[in-house]
């Protein structure tokens, strides 16, 4: 497996980091961001991109603008972003143009490419992955978060945990049954937002992240 580190210009807003982790023998990337509060070297980002890597996915994990500052701010404006990942996409699309190329992240991440997506097409992305989708905040059901969904084109992977508290799947169900055949839910029981298990679950997190590596790797293989 090669890793190398790079960095993305992001028009407006300076240049970010990114890592690109591929294995041999892949077909897609996943142009990756990472979560509100944690930046693309979290743990959990890692070890997703490692269990990405053994089923053959390529990822391009990046900064978001605000994670690159010292001391580090609040996340970006929705347009900065956006910029960011927009720019990652074209660094992910210039970088090997022979990959199916899909975008998304966790939590903060997935959301910013997905309303990137919404406002207009990302350029070769055949579908976009969250990593638990924040639908609202802790202990605040709602659903605005999640209107801008209907204004994306490309299929959607939405993988969630039976206790993540920024997503009720009583809500987050309806509407992916509205979007229909443009999105796809995988639940991970017992799983929270970082997708951690309870001991009585009787699976380890490890497994989880293995769970979902492989329900990422099946479902852009119906779209490459």
């Amino acid at each position: 497996m090669i890793e190398r580190e790079m960095k993305i210009e992001v028009p407006g807003a300076g240049t970010v980091s990114a890592i690109e982790m591929r294995p041999e023998g892949a077909k897609a990337m996943l142009v990756f961001a990472h979560g509100a509060g944690a930046g693309m070297r979290h743990a959990w980002m890692e070890a997703m991109a490692r269990e990405l890597a053994e089923t053959r996915v390529v990822t391009l994990r990046y900064q978001f603008p605000y994670m690159e500052r010292v001391p580090r701010g609040k996340p970006d404006r929705p347009a900065v972003a956006i910029a960011a990942v927009r720019a990652a996409v074209k660094a992910a699309r210039d970088a090997d143009p022979s990959l199916s190329l899909f975008a998304g992240g966790k939590s903060f991440g997935g959301r910013m490419t997905s309303t990137a997506a919404a406002e207009g097409e990302l350029p070769g992305v055949r579908g976009i992955v969250f990593f638990g989708f924040p639908l609202h905040p802790p202990g605040q059901p709602g659903t605005k978060r999640a209107e801008h969904l209907a204004r994306v084109t490309v299929p959607m992977l939405f993988l969630q945990g039976t206790r993540d508290e920024l997503a009720d799947l009583k809500l987050l169900r309806p509407i992916c049954k509205g979007l229909e055949e443009r999105a796809t839910l995988h639940v991970v029981e017992g799983a929270d937002h970082s997708f951690k298990l309870l001991k009585k679950s009787g699976k380890t997190d490890a497994q989880a992240k293995r769970e979902l590596a492989e329900t990422v790797a099946e479902w852009m293989r119906g779209y490459a």
